[in-house]
């Protein structure tokens, strides 16, 4: 039963079509048992309800490509019905009544949610402490951070818990902890999916997308998720093109071009040893690599922040008021920090959003066609060296506002821009923790992407590494 937890979703899709949805389930669940314990990457679980849904997948065996898939979310997914506790104690006793296009979408397709997932508190960390439900711990070794706000994600899919995951992303929430965990995470271009029934944070930077194992595995489930949307004004019109069917292998002749400047220059020697020996790879299969200067990058890191602070405190604001004891205090702290942010600078920060896109990819994208660059450009910090709050009471050291702060760094510019942006294994650092490769493309240029990251994964093995979690029994 474990290897069936060990699948990836197009082999589990494969067995759950031929009847063995529920044996997937069990698998799933087993896994979560023995693994939990230590990773606490669950919130939620609902066994009975899966367990019929699974057996109403093996009856009636139909032909959607998601057919009989248990999955479990990230826990700001709204649900009718079902709690939604967005990793908060504020919403710990939240029921939705409404439930998200994506989880309708995914349904539509076969597929079923059994669980809900830990995540950092209302998805406002890039590290995945979480005062509220317990942090969220690294499957390849506890001590050290699984990168978030998407936490649960990134451990539950490496861990086996489910074959893939719905996280979101305003400054890195899905990539970082697919690099983190090892595992693949896909952020689309804002607009590309549907929001609607999804606990925001940034009106201006939230994306919804998929962590799994492979860029397949994504490719099907945006597959899914991507179009217009008539409950969600800000989804894109744009044609949803055939993600599976661009997983051609071919690179032949795709112009990848490697960042000159802090978002490389910066990176920790086995991180950037790790990148370049992934580029010679696709080098190798026949893309051309070159080195290349972004634009602007100190304007597009200084705005996201302003943008993300602002909307965030406009969403919290009456809880601020009424219940802010009951947000962590490193929460807090940004929170009360984006209402002091003038008007003017926040709409400045939006003005200033499309010249300086257009301005990007005239540069860039007409000299490559993806950027790779590391995703964490650190080795992978320790839980106990980034707990800014510990910090902010008295302990920790200096450092640790610096590590914490460190992680995104290299995913938040995309949030600013609107970018596709991918993140794939790639290699381990020195203390035997995963390394991401961010890859980034023009807007709404996923299929390219998958299609880079997908011939990446055909020639490395990278992402079939599966870490060795102590297990109950």
């Amino acid at each position: 039963m474990a290897d069936f937890a060990d699948l990836s979703l197009a082999e589990a899709a494969d067995h759950a079509c031929n009847g063995g949805a529920l044996t997937l389930l069990e698998a799933c669940l087993a896994r979560m048992d023995a693994v939990n314990p230590t990773i606490n990457a669950t919130i939620w679980v609902d066994r009975e309800a899966a367990r019929e849904a699974a057996r109403s997948a093996d009856r009636t065996r139909s032909s959607g490509l998601l057919h009989g898939i248990p999955l479990a979310h990230k826990d700001m997914y709204y649900q009718a019905g079902r709690p939604c506790t967005c990793g908060s104690a504020i919403r710990r006793d939240f029921v939705p009544e409404i439930t998200a296009t994506v989880i309708t979408r995914l349904s539509e397709a076969g597929a079923y949610a059994f669980a809900g997932l830990n995540m950092a508190e209302f998805a406002q960390n890039p590290t995945g402490h979480n005062r509220a439900f317990g942090d969220c711990r690294n499957p390849w070794n506890p001590n050290y951070i699984t990168g978030g706000s998407s936490s649960g994600s990134g451990a539950a899919v490496a861990a086996g818990i489910t074959y893939a995951s719905l996280g979101s992303d305003t400054g890195g929430s899905i990539r970082l902890p697919a690099s983190a965990c090892g595992v693949t995470g896909l952020k689309p271009t804002q607009t590309r999916v549907s929001r609607f029934g999804v606990m925001p944070l940034s009106f201006s930077a939230d994306n919804v997308g998929p962590l799994a194992r492979t860029a397949r595995d994504c490719a099907m489930i945006l597959q899914t998720i991507a179009g217009l949307d008539a409950k969600d004004p800000t989804s894109a019109d744009e044609p949803v093109p055939d993600y599976l069917a661009a997983l051609t292998g071919d690179v032949s002749g795709l112009r990848i071009g490697i960042p000159t400047g802090p978002l490389m220059d910066s990176a920790a020697p086995s991180v950037q040893e790790a990148v370049e020996a992934a580029c010679a790879e696709l080098a190798k299969a026949g893309a051309i690599v070159t080195r290349i200067a972004l634009p602007l990058m100190d304007a597009v890191s200084a705005y996201v922040g302003v943008i993300s602070r602002v909307e965030g405190a406009t969403i919290h604001n009456r809880w601020m008021r009424d219940r802010s004891q009951d947000y962590a205090p490193h929460l807090a702290a940004r929170l009360y920090a984006g209402a002091a942010i003038p008007g003017t600078y926040y709409v400045e920060a939006l003005s200033r959003r499309g010249p300086i896109l257009r301005r990007f990819a005239a540069e860039v994208f007409s000299q490559v066609d993806v950027l790779a660059m590391p995703t964490i450009p650190t080795e992978l910090p320790t839980r106990a060296s980034t707990d800014v709050d510990v910090y902010a009471a008295g302990g920790g050291d200096e450092g640790t506002v610096a590590r914490f702060n460190a992680v995104s760094v290299n995913t938040r510019p995309f949030n600013y821009l609107g970018t596709p942006a991918i993140s794939v294994p790639c290699g381990f650092d020195t203390n035997g923790l995963p390394i991401g490769l961010q890859f980034v493309a023009r807007p709404f240029a996923e299929a390219t992407l998958l299609r880079t990251a997908d011939a990446f994964q055909a020639h490395t093995s990278w992402h079939l590494q599966k870490p060795k979690i102590p297990q109950t029994a």
